[in-house]
């Protein structure tokens, strides 16, 4: 099966553009460097019609930039075994922000990932600092297809980033196991320290991989520190690539309830991908459970559609329902006072549409 062909035509979160488009700077003597990026622009609108504190908000159309980005991937050759490598990437803002009242908040914003390490072909690949999650690497990814909104299982920022530590073994018959440490310090915090002191999160799985079927298993230590409920979260998804234009894919994600903190469900994903020529088409609706009563079920979806003008520069336009819960509103007369509670939904539809240019 020709899986670069679903790969490159599919110009959502694979970062399968970044590496085609990557240019080589230096590369003599087994040392390499590539410069890499992304100027993403777009308009989006829908959404969210409330807070967090039930209020209404202006979800109308907006000029945004889209994840445009900037990257340097670097690599040398030990031996004929061994490779070091560093990568580092910034984000930046590419739309036109003249509301900024902080000048520091525009250019580059935010660094995305800066982390070294050490591949073997036999031993397998160690590396550390600032990184994407290995759980979305090796057990979420093939439903991470959408530029902006549209996974609703874990992505790449789960109990990830800064101060973490992963190892996965070469490619074993199919199989790929990993592991992954993120660590939660105290250090520098006034006395008295958090009650839970320096916090260890730990991630790990398998996946097998060959021919045209993809399976991972995974778990998360979800803990409260990154923004969990401190329960484990695990995952079950596959894909399945029926043909050289489309693939099928189908998961399933939970987390346990926490007594106090809840935020416990059930994730059940379906989705697919269909490209041909220069288009690509991705769909996906998933099921929710919420074992929290004080939060509804969901029935979420997304759809994509993408055009790749040209092998540098790609056209898209994105949908969103999350099916948020609906929103408690009151209902005031004209002199200020109470009548009546409705119950309104919580979201529109989002929609995101713009271009990207890779280099």
């Amino acid at each position: 099966m020709k899986k670069t062909l679903l790969a490159t035509a599919i110009v959502g979160a694979l970062g399968a553009s970044a590496a085609a488009q990557a240019a080589t700077v230096y590369d003599q003597d087994g040392t390499k460097l590539d410069v890499y990026g992304r100027i993403a622009m777009g308009v989006a609108g829908g959404g969210a019609e409330y807070n967090d504190d039930n209020q209404r908000i202006d979800n109308s159309e907006e000029f945004v930039d889209v994840y445009s980005r900037l990257g340097l991937r670097m690599s040398q050759e030990v031996t004929s075994d061994l490779t070091a490598f560093g990568r580092v990437e910034w984000r930046f803002r590419g739309d036109d922000r003249t509301d900024l009242s902080d000048a520091s908040d525009s250019g580059f914003n935010e660094v995305r990932q800066s982390y070294l390490g050490l591949q073997s072909k036999q031993y397998g690949t160690f590396q550390a600092g600032n990184f994407d999650s290995f759980y979305n690497q090796f057990v979420s990814l093939p439903f991470d297809v959408y530029i902006d909104r549209g996974l609703e299982f874990a992505g790449h920022p789960i109990q990830s980033r800064g101060d973490s530590i992963g190892y996965y073994t070469p490619d074993l018959q199919g199989f790929t196991a990993f592991l992954q440490l993120k660590h939660y310090s105290e250090r520098g915090a006034l006395e008295p320290v958090r009650e839970e002191g320096n916090v260890i999160a730990p991630q790990g799985g398998v996946r097998y991989q060959q021919g045209p079927f993809t399976v991972g298993l995974g778990f998360v230590e979800d803990v409260v520190r990154g923004g969990g409920n401190g329960e484990m979260l695990g995952g079950l998804i596959g894909s399945y690539d029926v043909n050289d234009q489309f693939s099928v894919r189908l998961g399933y994600e939970g987390r346990e309830q926490n007594d106090t903190l809840g935020g416990g469900f059930d994730k059940v994903g379906l989705g697919g991908t269909y490209a041909t020529g220069p288009w690509a088409f991705t769909a996906d609706i998933y099921d929710i459970s919420n074992d929290s009563s004080s939060e509804d079920d969901r029935t979420a979806w997304a759809l994509g559609t993408y055009y790749k003008v040209s092998s540098n520069f790609d056209v898209f336009l994105e949908l969103n329902q999350a099916d948020q819960q609906s929103i408690s509103v009151d209902v005031f007369d004209g002199s200020n006072n109470l009548v009546d509670v409705e119950q309104a939904e919580g979201d529109d539809v989002y929609y995101l549409t713009g271009a990207r240019y890779h280099f």
